[in-house]
């Protein structure tokens, strides 16, 4: 356990962010998983607005420094190639 106080800053504010970034790491799979439903529907209105609200949640991560953001560019292009395949 942390001995000075700011160690014990140091753990307080890890568990803050830890929490934080299991949140939205949550969130975006979860629209990643209605969005891969959506597609598989075939539902043309479904699947632009799961699209729009999972490539929004990614780019957010992105912005905020939980993904980097390469792996933010090989997640749209991947979910775009399987949204076009989709369409048509």
């Amino acid at each position: 356990m942390a001995n000075t106080a700011s160690a014990l800053k140091r753990v307080r504010q890890t568990a803050t962010r830890t929490a934080r970034n299991r949140k939205i790491k949550f969130n975006v799979r979860s629209l990643r998983k209605a969005a891969v439903a959506a597609i598989e529907s075939g539902d043309e209105a479904a699947i632009k607005e799961a699209a729009a609200k999972y490539v929004s949640a990614v780019d957010r991560a992105g912005k905020s420094g939980l993904l980097h953001r390469n792996t933010v560019a090989r997640i749209k292009s991947r979910f775009a190639a399987k949204v076009a395949a989709a369409q048509g």
